[in-house]
């Protein structure tokens, strides 16, 4: 398996699973669908791009939909197996070889952003 960091393309020997909710977005599927790569193909699982314009179209909705783009900047990855609603295995943390991935850039913007929004008018803990 390998993953160009610089490209935002992954390239794998093997079939891969990838749930990324901005890759989701910019081809119109539902946020949660697992996207199954096959070997050999590259697949764009980040949008710098896509990321700023859902940030700027949250801004106006509040500090709380700002607060659940962070679900965008994780990528989660299996590979061998899939996982999902077409699977048994529901969760990736079922598959036996998984990985998430968090893509620092716009969690630095998304706190920017939330920071100078000031503070929740609902409490937001890590079950939130």
């Amino acid at each position: 398996h390998r993953i160009h960091n610089g490209s935002k393309a992954v390239v794998s020997t093997q079939s891969t699973g990838i749930q990324s909710r901005n890759s989701n977005k910019e081809h119109s599927f539902h946020p949660t669908t697992v996207v199954k790569i096959q070997s050999g193909v590259k697949f764009k699982i980040f949008c710098f791009k896509l990321f700023r314009e859902i940030l700027m179209e949250q801004v106006h909705l509040g500090y709380e939909a700002v607060f659940d783009l962070t679900k965008h900047c994780m990528i989660r990855m299996s590979f061998v197996k899939g996982w999902g609603a077409d699977y048994h295995r529901q969760d990736v943390t079922s598959t036996p070889c998984w990985v998430e991935m968090s893509i620092n850039g716009p969690l630095q913007m998304l706190d920017q952003c939330l920071a100078f929004m000031g503070s929740s008018k609902n409490p937001i803990t890590s079950v939130s």
